[in-house]
């Protein structure tokens, strides 16, 4: 079943003379511009209680209702287990995921993820019309470690979602990979998609969507292994993971595009989001996060430094 909820905006000077799908995106009422202008379209969002286009100039004395709906066809369960904070405000969380932990519900895993813990401690105050994953603008792997942004906010979630498309949340993270490099850094533009009859997997392919990973070579061992520092451009399911098996430098680890026999570590992936870069989503403030390597990973890097592999 379906929950529907009016929600009435009573717009301000700094809305009069703009778009009807600009305001309504500015209040986050959509993760795009296109959502939003979709939403116009179908009556969802109404300016005095009448449908308007999406390029209705906002005037004096207008306001907006939106409605709201969430689907309630699967009710997810409230778990109390502790959040790796790194910061928190009325707008913003930032977690430091560890290893192992599902971000949210989905194919299998309907408890004892993130999400099930952001619901016990903030319920429906997180944002977004998703109730597999509220507040939940981007992800990373199960075992993959490191930051991660939540949307306590309807502006918030709007705001990451638009630094996302445009590539101005930058995040970089550390990866352990297999093999060595001639050059000192690199840049991987391949297409993503998924693999052909594997429901799992993703793979470079001619008809997949942009994907661009750069990286430097922060140290090396012997001619066995390298730590790479990697930037995304774009934000594809796997990327990383399936950018560096492309180039025949799976990440260490790597259960599904890494080498069969993983000689160092057996516990999934050592790729950890060390950086994450953004604004602001009501400040405009630049913020800059950072997570420290979990111990695991930095274990592995310790027994390579001392030349044991």
């Amino acid at each position: 079943m379906n929950n529907e909820e009016i929600i009435k905006f009573f717009l301000t000077e700094k809305d009069f003379g703009k778009r009807l799908d600009e305001v309504a995106f500015s209040y986050g009422l959509s993760s795009s511009r296109s959502k939003v202008q979709q939403k116009i379209k179908n009556g969802d969002i109404l300016v005095n209680n009448r449908k308007e286009k999406p390029h209705y100039i906002v005037r004096f004395n207008d306001f907006i209702t939106y409605k709201k709906i969430t689907n309630n066809l699967l009710e997810i369960k409230k778990e109390d287990f502790p959040i790796p904070l790194i910061y928190e405000d009325e707008d913003l969380l930032i977690v430091n995921k560890p290893r192992g932990l599902v971000v949210h519900p989905g194919n299998g895993h309907y408890e004892g993820t993130l999400v099930n813990a952001l619901l016990y401690r903030y319920g429906s105050s997180l944002a977004g019309n998703d109730t597999l994953r509220p507040g939940i603008v981007h992800r990373i792997d199960k075992d993959t470690t490191g930051l991660l942004a939540i949307a306590k906010s309807e502006i918030a979630f709007a705001s990451l979602s638009e630094q996302l498309r445009t590539h101005s949340m930058h995040r970089e993270y550390l990866a352990l990979v297999n093999g060595t490099f001639p050059k000192s850094e690199g840049k991987i533009d391949a297409p993503i998609g998924r693999k052909k009859n594997d429901p799992i997997r993703f793979a470079v392919t001619s008809d997949g969507k942009e994907a661009i990973t750069t990286f430097k070579v922060e140290e090396t061992f012997g001619n066995s292994y390298s730590l790479l520092r990697c930037s995304l451009f774009t934000g594809r399911t796997h990327q990383i993971r399936v950018h560096m098996d492309f180039i025949h430098h799976p990440v260490e680890g790597d259960p599904l595009y890494g080498k069969e026999n993983h000689r160092l570590f057996q516990n999934g992936q050592l790729l950890h989001a060390e950086h994450l870069f953004l604004k602001h989503p009501k400040t405009g403030e630049e913020k800059q996060f950072y997570a420290p390597l979990p111990d695991d990973f930095e274990e592995v890097l310790t027994r390579l430094r001392s030349g044991n592999f």
